[in-house]
């Protein structure tokens, strides 16, 4: 009896020491960490962010991945999840990001891509445009200027915007199309060189989140996604190259 006592006076404890579980494209990767340590901050929730392409992470939450908030680099990938039934409500826009051409050397960057012809740059990384929405959207701006037949025998193809940038870094790619949020983190400032691309060149890359019904921890997901359009959230994303109107 007594162990029965202790086992439900503990229970509660247990569940609220569970970290909340988001699901975060490779391309938020690190304002999550800064949108992390404030919401836990604001709220004394832990988080635990899992990183990867929105492609794969929608694939992972079908497959039954016991996540609580998904954060998507489109909007597509979570519209597909709420059509399936797998969450509480539509997705809703939380920002807007950027493509940028990047290298870690000294290759003269433009918008105008023309250092992808430069007999120098042998490969040039773009994420899986099939998986990730960063990656389709690079495809989307060589198709605008009139290069991707051009550039396509040197394309490497990243899982991920996290593997784009692992290969831009390490120069086994000398350049990389990456999000803006990733070059403008204090880590990778003064790494290698970039420049902002045209929206006019591909499509909004609008992020979407949603919360997920399998979670288990329905008002700190809440709690969350109302932090994400908070001024404190916005603030954070706005420093990383996003827009949030």
């Amino acid at each position: 009896m007594k162990k029965l006592i202790l086992f439900l006076l503990l229970f509660p404890l247990s569940v609220l020491a569970q970290p909340l579980r988001v699901a975060v494209a490779a391309n938020a990767q690190f304002v999550m960490e800064q949108l992390k340590t404030a919401f836990q901050k604001k709220t004394g929730i832990d988080v635990e962010s899992i990183v990867s392409s929105s492609g794969k992470l929608t694939t992972q939450i079908q497959q039954g991945a016991p996540y609580d908030v998904f954060l998507s680099a489109d909007m597509e990938y979570p519209q597909t999840l709420y059509k399936g039934g797998l969450t509480t409500a539509a997705p809703a826009i939380y920002a807007y990001g950027s493509l940028v051409l990047w290298t870690n050397g000294d290759l003269p960057v433009d918008a105008s891509l023309k250092v992808l012809s430069d007999p120098k740059v042998r490969h040039v990384a773009i994420a899986n445009p099939a998986t990730a929405p960063y990656g389709e959207a690079a495809i989307a701006y060589l198709k605008h200027k009139k290069m991707l037949d051009q550039v396509q025998p040197k394309l490497v193809y990243g899982e991920s915007i996290s593997q784009v940038n692992q290969y831009v870094l390490s120069g086994s790619a000398e350049i990389g199309f990456t999000a803006k949020s990733v070059v403008l983190d204090p880590g990778l400032t003064k790494r290698g060189r970039w420049v902002d691309l045209p929206q006019t060149g591909y499509a909004p890359i609008a992020q979407g989140v949603v919360i997920l019904k399998r979670s288990t921890q329905a008002k700190a997901a809440g709690q969350f996604l109302s932090f994400l359009h908070s001024p404190d959230a916005r603030r954070i994303l706005q420093q990383f190259g996003y827009r949030t109107k």
